[in-house]
């Protein structure tokens, strides 16, 4: 097979919606009969996805490779960066957590960690006839650019063509565009193509004399203006974002009067996998939220603490904001309240969270919300598989996937929420996870147990159940490859066609 063509989505910074494009164009290029692959060299994100063989990538490069209908494998995301703070982070290469490392010492092992990168993408361009790569940030952060693996350098390597990607939705996109040009060196200008304008809300041509004055400026086309689309509502488009920094819809659903389930997720300050959600956002009886702030926690039926980078901090930032206590008033005014605990926030609801090997946090033991009598111990290695499991108290299969380094201990005085029956395609039987409280405390690790469409109907049934609701017969059916068919839709709609394969094919 020759080399694959190749394109690179480039972005004025973070949040423009590089992801989304890429998603777009790969299901485009399916359909327009080309076998794609997705590829970001280094991805820094909490949002994470386990590969069948046991690899985490990011969950963006997960979908993405959904959108070209493929399995993902970690060679479409060789480095993932998962933040642990401020200045410290999680490094894996290649599926697998080589170690905790700071900004500076990840700087110092780049060289290094590149030939990961370029290792990847050479295996990869021998598999498929066209890669859509992604870059992230900004290709113009001269701070970055000396040691880049992801932006212009990769595309240079890749011999792709860029298109830069900038949102006017944040406001000022021409000044963006224009400005990340005027940082960049001669030759690096020469990669950029062409631009996209993504998120517009109104007329497109309003936008003329802006698209005008910006090709005359620049010399360089652009190939189209995406409209803003919306998550919710009949005509939305529900497609997952990279990270939490994309989180921008704390309402998630508006009740239009309507009688609706208020599910609270608390916004916390590491929070991971947030993708969790996505289906019970589509519910027509759901009112999902982003709690950021304590007043905004009224009233809810449930109450989610979901996944976290680092349990510890993100425990104590609970207990010092006064979440912990509010939720518990909660819990005991309310007795039809659901509260469910996530992967790290499973581990908070116990009494000891020990981390002896230091594997997530600096602090050793601490004390959690003492909700569930157990205890979680963080072990060496990290746990990375995919798993079907049913319901303990339905028999209902959910799927989903495991990404922890913490195991719980005492917790055979509770029933298990859920019993794993098949774990990287091998059958097993293993209980996982807890109910307590009469099913209105759940805990469990595994991550995408609400994409069950059954399962989901039932769970909120029971909670309409409680509030004297009648329950729902039909459920929404989450379909990401539907929403992923009317994403390429629009872009599709959206952009010169015809320029862009001249830019594919043209190459760099």
């Amino acid at each position: 097979m020759n080399r694959a063509k190749t394109l690179h989505i480039s972005g004025t910074g973070s949040g423009v919606g590089k992801s989304v494009i890429v998603s777009a164009l790969c299901r485009i290029f399916l359909q327009d009969g080309y076998k794609v692959c997705p590829f970001k060299a280094q991805n820094m994100s909490l949002n994470s996805f386990v590969t069948k063989d046991g690899g985490e990538i990011g969950r963006a490069q997960a979908f993405q490779a959904e959108a070209c209908g493929i399995e993902p494998a970690v060679d479409m995301n060789p480095i993932l960066i998962k933040p642990t703070g401020d200045k410290h982070a999680q490094v894996i290469v290649h599926g697998k957590p080589v170690a905790n490392m700071s900004a500076l010492a990840y700087v110092r092992n780049k060289k290094r960690l590149s030939k990961s990168a370029l290792e990847s993408f050479d295996r990869l361009k021998d598999k498929y006839e066209l890669m859509v790569l992604e870059g992230a940030g900004s290709p113009a952060e001269i701070n970055l650019k000396s040691h880049d693996i992801v932006n212009l350098k990769m595309a240079r390597y890749a011999a792709a063509p860029v298109i830069l990607v900038g949102d006017i939705d944040k406001g000022g996109v021409f000044a963006w565009l224009v400005g990340t040009l005027e940082l960049l060196e001669k030759e690096e200008r020469k990669q950029i193509k062409a631009f996209i304008i993504n998120k517009f809300r109104g007329d497109v041509k309003l936008l003329k004399s802006g698209i005008d004055f910006l090709e005359k400026r620049t010399g360089i086309k652009v190939l189209g203006v995406i409209p803003y689309f919306h998550p919710s509502g009949r005509n939305g488009i529900k497609i997952s974002e990279e990270d939490s920094v994309s989180l921008g819809n704390f309402d998630a659903n508006v009740t239009n009067g309507r009688r609706k389930l208020n599910i609270d997720v608390i916004y916390l300050p590491h929070i991971s996998n947030f993708t969790d959600f996505d289906a019970l956002e589509k519910e027509p009886d759901v009112r999902l939220r982003y709690i950021k702030d304590l007043d905004s926690l009224d009233k809810p039926d449930v109450i989610i603490i979901p996944g976290t980078k680092n349990t510890a901090g993100d425990l104590r930032y609970l207990k010092e904001s006064g979440f912990a206590k509010k939720m518990q008033v909660i819990m005991e005014d309310n007795r039809s309240a659901v509260l469910i605990g996530i992967c790290g926030g499973f581990q908070m609801l116990g009494t000891k969270i020990r981390d002896p090997y230091k594997a997530e946090s600096r602090q050793g033991d601490v004390d959690g919300l003492g909700i569930l009598k157990m205890e979680t111990v963080f072990g060496k290695d990290k746990v990375l598989s995919q798993v079907k499991a049913v319901e303990a108290r339905s028999g209902l299969v959910v799927s989903g996937y495991e990404i922890h380094h913490g195991k719980p201990r005492n917790i055979k005085k509770y029933a298990p929420a859920f019993n794993i029956i098949e774990r990287e395609g091998e059958r097993v039987r293993r209980a996982e996870g807890v109910v307590a409280l009469n099913g209105r405390i759940y805990g469990t690790y595994i991550h995408g147990i609400f994409d069950a469409d059954i399962f989901r109907r039932k769970f909120l049934n029971r909670i309409r159940s409680k509030k004297g609701w009648g329950a729902l017969s039909r459920t929404t059916i989450f379909s990401p490859d539907r929403e992923l068919n009317k994403l390429a839709g629009l872009v599709r709609k959206n952009i010169d066609m015809k320029y862009l394969y001249k830019i594919v094919e043209s190459g760099a």
